[in-house]
């Protein structure tokens, strides 16, 4: 169970601040059922109440940050994802965000940036699809680091770029030692 005032990915929701956790009693609901009250953190004066037992919607801890520099780390060796039918496309797109996994997220954002830089290599535009589940996945991912890392939003994407590069470069520097 979580706690008051801890950080929390819902859903597709993202990052939520557990205002509350209370009972409602409500026609329809089990006498006394808990519930978390969520505040989503890009949503202003939007609330959730989800049940404590809720099983259908995934509810996770936000990554420590230092859990959110490891998974930066890691995105050089983050796989594709294995979209073997185009057909499948979008449903390997929509599971993968509503897994509620970063890992995930990042495999979005590289299998359509992988994409878009063939799309464009033909001549043609990234797909409406294709930019709504880029948006989607950075929004998600980028959300969870900023709240992580207690940085601002727009920082994010600077700051994981800048970490890779600076990565790349102490791997360098060993290898030519």
């Amino acid at each position: 169970m979580f706690e008051k005032g801890e950080r929390v990915v819902y859903g597709t929701n993202g990052v939520c601040t557990v205002e509350d956790i209370t009972r409602l009693d409500n026609s329809g609901n089990r006498e006394g059922r808990l519930y978390y009250v969520l505040r989503p953190l890009n949503t202003k004066g939007s609330h959730i109440y989800t049940p404590v037992d809720n099983e259908k919607v995934n509810i996770r801890r936000i990554l420590s940050g230092e859990e959110a520099n490891a998974l930066i780390d890691s995105i050089p060796e983050v796989e594709l994802l294995g979209i073997s039918c185009e057909k499948m496309r979008e449903t390997e797109y929509k599971t993968a965000i509503r897994s509620g996994r970063s890992e995930d997220w990042i495999k979005v954002i590289k299998t359509l940036y992988v994409r878009k830089q063939e799309r464009l290599r033909e001549g043609k535009k990234i797909t409406s699809t294709d930019e709504r589940y880029m948006k989607a996945a950075e929004d998600y991912l980028y959300g969870e680091l900023a709240a992580a890392l207690n940085m601002g939003r727009g920082d994010i994407k600077n700051y994981i770029e800048q970490r890779i590069q600076n990565r790349r470069q102490s791997k360098i520097s060993e290898a030519v030692k």
